[in-house]
């Protein structure tokens, strides 16, 4: 079984694929400039952009985990990620609040989703 590394770095890659399985590095927004329904929205459409790119689609998720900054962001940001998710598709999923990487950070996901 091989391993497959795309977009790699000397702390992470950004895909790993091993055996029809898809891992993504954690995700977040494009501007940590701007406010947590922003930050979702544009965190998620970096996943969909990765999850293309590796072969695979948001239907094809099997677990998500998001990291949140302030639970106070808890409804708004899953006003986003339940448009997002296509219907009938939900992965597992765990939320969980923590401290980002900086301070200005207010979402990241981290995706495993089938290859298809």
């Amino acid at each position: 079984m091989s391993i497959e590394r795309l977009e790699v770095g000397q702390r992470m890659s950004r895909i790993v694929k091993h055996n029809g399985t898809i891992y993504l590095c954690g995700q977040v927004a494009a501007d940590a400039n701007t406010d947590i329904t922003e930050q979702t929205r544009t965190m998620l459409d970096k996943v969909d952009a990765l999850l293309t790119q590796a072969g695979s689609s948001r239907q094809h998720m099997l677990s998500a985990t998001i990291y949140i900054r302030d639970m106070k962001d808890f409804a708004a940001m899953n006003a986003v990620w339940d448009a997002w998710v296509p219907e009938g598709h939900a992965p597992a999923r765990a939320c969980v609040e923590a401290r980002m990487a900086r301070q200005e950070l207010l979402v990241e996901i981290s995706v495993v989703a089938a290859e298809i």
